[in-house]
Parts: C-alpha cells; sequence; structure tokens
C-alpha cells in the first residue's frame, strides 16, 4: 500500500481515530453490565442473557459477509468511497443503535433491546473494517501491530472505564429510587453515549486524513482473498479469540457472586471488571512499546516499566477499591512484562506465549475456589491484551489490494463474540458457572496453535510482517 503522497504526517490522524477506538471500547464494555442487569429486570437464564452478545456480535457476522459479498461480486466499497466516509458511516450507525435503547427500556422489551443491540453492533462492524485497517495503514507494515496496539490501549481504556462509571449510571444514578431493576435507567446513559458518538464523527469530518490508493488497478472484484492459508486460519483464530474474551468478561460478575468464590454483589463486582479490562489496556500500551522496532532494547524496558506503573496508577484511581485490593495486579504486571521479554517484539512469538498464559490461568480459574480462582480470571485482561492487533496484522498482511477484503472477513469471525458466550451460558445452566469455563480454555489453545503456525509456517522470527506469497 502507498499513499497519495510520498511522506505525511500521521499523528493528527492517528489521534482523531485513538478518540473513537476510545467510545467504541466503552459502549462495547457496556454490555458486561447489561448482561446482570437484564438478567434480573427480565428473569432470565445464563443462556437467554448472552443473547445480548449473540445479538451485538452476531451483527458483526452479518454485517462483515454483506460487506464481503459485495466487495467480491461488485466491487470493494471502501476502495471507492474512502476511509474516511465508512469511518463517519459506521458512527452514525452505532449512534443510532444507542438511541434505539430509548424505545426498547420505554416499552421495557427485551426484544427491543436486542434489536437496539444488533444496530449498534453493524456500526461497529463498519468500524471494525475501517478503522483498524486504516490505522495499520498509517505507516510501515512492520510496525501496524504497533500502531493497533497502541490505538488498541486506548480502547482498552473505555473498557476499563465503562465498568464503573456505566455501572454507576445504571445500577445507581438512574436506577429505580426504591433500589428496584428498572429498563428506564438505560434510556439517558445510551442517549449520552449516542450524543457522544455523533460529536466524535464531526471531529473526524473536520479532520484531514490522509487517504489510500493500492498500487493495483481498482475496484477489487473476485475471491483473491481466500488464496492466503494464514488469512483464512487468522479468521478461525479471531473467532476463538473474541469469543473467549468476550465470555470470560461477560461471566466475571456472576462469577464472582458464586459463594466459593467471592459471594460479591454487582457493586463490587463492578470493580474487578474493570480490572478484568484494566489489564488488557496495561498489556496494550506495553505491546505498542514491545513490538515498535525503532526504539532501542534499552529504551523499551524503561518505558515499558514506567507506562505499567502509570497505567497501574490510573486504573487504582479509577476503581473503588484499595490498595490492598488491587495489589495482586502488580505480580501479573510483572509476568506480562516477563512474557513481552520472552515474546522478543514477534507478533506471532508473543501471541504463543500469551495464549500459553491464558490457558494455564483458565485452568487455574476452574480447579481453584476463592482468591485463587478470583485472581486467575481477572489476569486473563493482560493477556488478552495484544492478541486483536497481533491476529489482526498476521490475518491481513501481505493481502496488497485484498487488504480491505481480507479486513472484512477478519471482522466477520467476530461472530466468535456471538455464539461463544451462549455456548458458556448453556454450559453454565447445567454444569455450573466455574466448569463452563472451559469452553474459553478451549478457545486460547486454538489461538496458542495459530501462533506455533505463524512461527513454523511464515518464519515469523521477528516484526517484519508475513511473506507475500502466504498462500
Amino acid at each position: 500500500m502507498e499513499t497519495q503522497t510520498t511522506k505525511q504526517n500521521f499523528l493528527v490522524p492517528l489521534i482523531t481515530i485513538t478518540a473513537l477506538f476510545f467510545m467504541w471500547g466503552f459502549i462495547t464494555c457496556m454490555n458486561d453490565i447489561l448482561i446482570p442487569y437484564l438478567k434480573q429486570l427480565f428473569k432470565l437464564s445464563f443462556f437467554e442473557s448472552m443473547l445480548v452478545q449473540f445479538c451485538f456480535f452476531g451483527a458483526y457476522f452479518i454485517g462483515s459477509l454483506a460487506y464481503f459479498l459485495f466487495s467480491t461480486l461488485i466491487e470493494d466499497p471502501i476502495n471507492k468511497v474512502g476511509y474516511k466516509k465508512g469511518i463517519i458511516f459506521g458512527i452514525f450507525l452505532a449512534a443510532t443503535g444507542c438511541v434505539l435503547f430509548y424505545p426498547a427500556a420505554s416499552l421495557s422489551s427485551y426484544g427491543l433491546f436486542l434489536g437496539a443491540l444488533f444496530v449498534l453492533g453493524l456500526g461497529f462492524t463498519v468500524l471494525q473494517i475501517t478503522a483498524n485497517a486504516y490505522v495499520s495503514l498509517l505507516g510501515p507494515e512492520e510496525s501496524a501491530s504497533s500502531r493497533l496496539n497502541m490505538t488498541q490501549a486506548f480502547n482498552a481504556f473505555g473498557t476499563t472505564i465503562a465498568p464503573v462509571l456505566g455501572g454507576h449510571l445504571i445500577f445507581e444514578l438512574f436506577s429505580s429510587s426504591d433500589g428496584s431493576f428498572s429498563a428506564v435507567a438505560t434510556r439517558i446513559p445510551y442517549l449520552i453515549f449516542g450524543g457522544i458518538l455523533l460529536l466524535v464523527a464531526l471531529l473526524i469530518a473536520r479532520v484531514k486524513l490522509p487517504s489510500f490508493q493500492t498500487d493495483d488497478a481498482l475496484p477489487v472484484k473476485g475471491w483473491g482473498a481466500l488464496r492466503f492459508k494464514h488469512l483464512l486460519y487468522g479468521v478461525g483464530t479471531m473467532f476463538c479469540y473474541v469469543g473467549g474474551e468476550v465470555a470470560v468478561g461477560s461471566f466475571i460478575i456472576s462469577f464472582l457472586e458464586l459463594p466459593d468464590i467471592m459471594g460479591f454483589d454487582e457493586a463490587i463486582s463492578k470493580n474487578y471488571l474493570a480490572l478484568y479490562w484494566g489489564g488488557a489496556m496495561i498489556g496494550r500500551f506495553l505491546g505498542a512499546i514491545s513490538l515498535n522496532n525503532a526504539l532501542a532494547s534499552g529504551k523499551k524496558i524503561i518505558y515499558m516499566l514506567v507506562t505499567s506503573l502509570a497505567v497501574f496508577l490510573i486504573i487504582y484511581a479509577v476503581v473503588s477499591l484499595s490498595f490492598s485490593q488491587i495489589s495482586f495486579f502488580l505480580v501479573f504486571i510483572a509476568l506480562n512484562f516477563l512474557a513481552f521479554l520472552l515474546g522478543k517484539s514477534a507478533p506471532a512469538r508473543t501471541l504463543v506465549v500469551f495464549a500459553s498464559m491464558n490457558v494455564c490461568l483458565l485452568f487455574s480459574a476452574i480447579l481453584n475456589t476463592g482468591e485463587w480462582a478470583m485472581y486467575s480470571v481477572l489476569g486473563i485482561g493482560i493477556f488478552n491484551s495484544i492478541m486483536f492487533s497481533n491476529i489482526y496484522t498476521l490475518s491481513i498482511a501481505g493481502l496488497g489490494k485484498y487488504t480491505s477484503q481480507g479486513s472484512s472477513l477478519v471482522v466477520m469471525a467476530i461472530l466468535g463474540g456471538a455464539i461463544v458466550p451462549i455456548i458458556q451460558g448453556y454450559l453454565a445452566d447445567n454444569i455450573g458457572v466455574q466448569q463452563s469455563f472451559l469452553v474459553p480454555a478451549l478457545c486460547y489453545i486454538v489461538i496458542l496453535i495459530f501462533g506455533l503456525y505463524c512461527l513454523k509456517t511464515l518464519g515469523q522470527v521477528r516484526n517484519d510482517g508475513l511473506s507475500k506469497g502466504g498462500h
């Protein structure tokens, strides 16, 4: 890929898109607050409550499938209209989904809530296809993972704030005066979210974003992206990653409510949920530094140490927990730092290390009780950190004119966020919440295998991108 001008300053566009990633992460994580709230409100089973994630992430599959078919049978719409217009359209669609929460809450209809979540998910589908690919193009291909980790870090900052702020809005500020559950508690918060999204769209509309054009003739038609094996394997891996991450986040509050684990109520559990997503934020900031080969090794270590401590203090300031309650997280930060050193700045190698850690943590959560089980589940977030960006960039690297088409396939795999949680929900109803974590454990084993495939087949020993002939 080449820009229309050979040298451009990408800082302002990157900052602008990063603001979008923050809000995007915030609203996505609100699902983890909605699930236990709507479960109580409508007296749902675990399986029924996971329809929240099914509709939201199912929209990713339907939207990206439609995009892929359109791009193969007619032409690639992003290559035609440009990334900027595509991003703005996605924001407007997501804002519409937020506004639809008002009638859903007014009528107290679970079906309308699911419909609003579906529209919201369609908007974020467009953003997944456009914004992630756009960030990967804002500079050299070999540093794409680093840039995407940075923007994903701010996405994770949004997911860290959401359980605390969003939980306060729904469980406390806008809840019924008698403390009972009421659908109207969601109306004003989601109108606010929709308004903020529109402000972000206005900001992006006013900022000059560089346009990109492939070296190959446009329009792109046909099924060319399917020739790349690493893309096909990456699609399956992304399905498992999003499914595993969403399933774990969706069940944390219910997991911590178990008498054998901690016996917490929602007001306390939401702060620990913030730690799960806060861990992803720490890891993504560290990943942006670790995977940046422009930095010398000595500087990387210093920057990573300072950044990890600074972000930890931010999380401590956000959550309503004492230092003794959050101090265990310093151990996971140290383990995360060690994992990055073992990854040696190579996306595939780092993916292998992080997936291995999460497999161990999930089996620990299944086999232990009390604080050990809680710590194990919460530690998964910090090792999720680089997975999306590394899987994504490994999957689409070297696709050339098929980048947008390949991106839509990878985004289609976010269907995992719809399927895996309801599978875990079904098991939770039948064999118990704790034992149901076997489902995400299997997902991380698949991710581990994909990382090993990239190391062995693609020779990914440094952050130098995939070979052009990866098919």
